[in-house]
């Protein structure tokens, strides 16, 4: 992915990166440029770091060895060797490669966050990575060997290999080593100056980009849920009841209160809830349909309170040592430490899991014929055929492997450095673990989704509300009714596909 000259562009300045700007950047629909402000900014502490590094003081970073190596001095002859052997030594990662969404949003944030002006870089290696960025140059980064403080050091040594023309990279489409990716791309590797390899390794820039691009799925999925849980309420012939507003008035959690909206502007106007409004001996649905706003807006609620970490932490400076640069003072201290990050990814993936946990149970419900009314596994001729019978136990692995993934990784602690770093956050494995729960969850929720509908036929010639029906009809541009088995990983494919379209689909219009 390379940018077009023609794109609409984003002022990068350290200050107000948010998540539909982090998003129109990431997925190529806005070129990054550098601000005036932060480039004067950037300059200034810049002058700063000269003057240490001129100076005869020891300034961590600077004129020194790194982390337990911190009272080790380096002779001014070597400090530009330094920074370069330090990313060399850092890029110990493991693992598959991060994705190039996933990687774009690694050098999107290190751009950001050394524009706040505190990391004492040069202007050129800021514009170096926002050029990458904006040319498609994609550095290899391994998934695996980053504890989260301080920050991201492998994952984000990794990302700068490129810059110094070492590692790999992608560029449209192939891969290539570094030095040939830049060239290709036109750019010039850099040599680093005093501080510049601190500054590009020492952060939580990995974990955050994961988490962003988590909370933007989550996003979509909560919506999502409430759609599909809907179709199920009537599939079920299911009560609307439990979405009346002056339930969730008494009880005004904000996401609650929205769920609740969302289910009963959804049904509203269905003929097969009209068909048993009276009459129908069934006074309560299970928990799974009645509950769908306490869980689906609790849901909600620890999606605002991560993507209000997030709005902060992608602006913040959370490398070490920060430069102050109108006081003339440089200081050591922890920003780099991933414990918001951790803690939120962690809570979110236990809410996403949840998310998916209660739509596996809804699934459950439309293949049981006691609590539906519908023929066994939603299929005629059960016996002869076992429709979603399978379907069904796909879901409940996924939820059983979401419980397990769930376990928060920020109670963990392993001490590194020669115990120099000696409480660190876990930050990048519970952020990689959200996204895992988040992508079961799509899963899950489309079983669930092709069950409903094929609920919903079984329910003709009755017809659901009419958003629920263009719902319905969406799912049968990719998925046939069940008449007799036939391959079912192809359909659960394909409306996975339509849920994870990367392009907001028809389908959260509805909502």
């Amino acid at each position: 992915m390379s940018a077009d000259p023609a794109l609409p562009t984003l002022a990068i300045d350290g200050l107000s990166l948010d998540l539909p700007r982090f998003a129109a950047v990431v997925r190529g629909a806005a070129r990054p440029v550098l601000a005036d402000a932060a480039r004067e900014r950037i300059a200034f502490a810049r002058a700063e770091i000269e003057r240490a590094a001129n100076g005869t003081a020891a300034v961590y970073g600077v004129n020194t060895g790194f982390g337990n190596l911190a009272e080790v001095r380096i002779d001014r002859a070597d400090l530009e060797t330094l920074q370069e052997r330090l990313v060399l030594s850092h890029a110990a990662g493991i693992g598959e490669p991060l994705a190039e969404e996933e990687v774009r949003g690694m050098l999107l944030l290190r751009a950001n966050t050394l524009s706040r002006g505190h990391s004492g870089v040069r202007v050129e290696l800021v514009e170096r990575l926002l050029a990458m960025l904006a040319a498609g140059v994609h550095p290899i980064v391994p998934s695996r060997g980053s504890v989260g403080a301080s920050g991201d050091l492998a994952p984000l040594a990794h990302l700068a290999l490129p810059l110094l023309g070492h590692g790999e990279a992608i560029f449209r489409g192939e891969r290539l080593p570094g030095a040939a990716a830049m060239a290709r791309a036109g750019l010039e590797p850099l040599r680093l100056a005093a501080r510049e390899g601190l500054g590009l390794i020492n952060g939580t820039q990995a974990m955050t980009a994961l988490l962003a691009l988590t909370a933007l799925e989550a996003r979509r999925l909560v919506r999502i849920a409430d759609l599909v849980g809907a179709l199920t309420t009537d599939a079920l012939a299911g009560t609307d009841a439990a979405f009346d507003p002056r339930i969730h008035a008494v009880r005004p959690h904000p996401g609650q209160r929205a769920a609740a909206g969302n289910l009963a502007a959804l049904l509203a106007g269905s003929a097969i809830r009209e068909s048993h409004r009276h009459g129908d001996p069934r006074v309560q649905d299970p928990y799974s349909v009645r509950c769908m706003p306490q869980v689906h807006g609790a849901v909600r609620d620890v999606l605002a309170d991560v993507e209000g970490k997030l709005a902060i932490e992608m602006n913040a400076a959370t490398d070490n040592p920060l430069v102050f640069a109108r006081e003339g003072e440089t200081l050591s201290g922890g920003n780099f430490h991933g414990a918001p990050i951790a803690f939120a990814a962690d809570f979110l993936a236990i809410a996403l899991a949840e998310l998916g946990s209660i739509s596996e149970r809804r699934t459950e419900k439309l293949t049981n014929p006691v609590f539906s009314g519908l023929p066994p596994f939603l299929v005629a001729d059960a016996g002869l055929n076992s429709g979603f019978m399978i379907a069904h136990v796909t879901a409940a692995a996924l939820v059983s492997e979401n419980k397990t993934l769930a376990h928060p990784a920020s109670v963990d602690s392993i001490p590194t450095s020669a115990d120099k770093e000696d409480h660190v956050s876990m930050g990048m494995w519970a952020a990689l673990k959200c996204r895992r729960v988040a992508a079961n969850v799509r899963r899950i929720l489309a079983i669930e989704l092709l069950a409903a509908a094929q609920g919903i036929d079984l329910r003709r010639p009755l017809t659901s509300s009419r958003p629920l029906e263009r719902l319905h009809a969406l799912v049968r541009t990719v998925a046939a009714p069940w008449d007799v088995d036939r391959e079912m990983a192809p359909d659960i494919a394909a409306v996975e596909a339509l849920l994870g379209a990367p392009i907001e689909p028809h389908l959260l219009r509805l909502a």
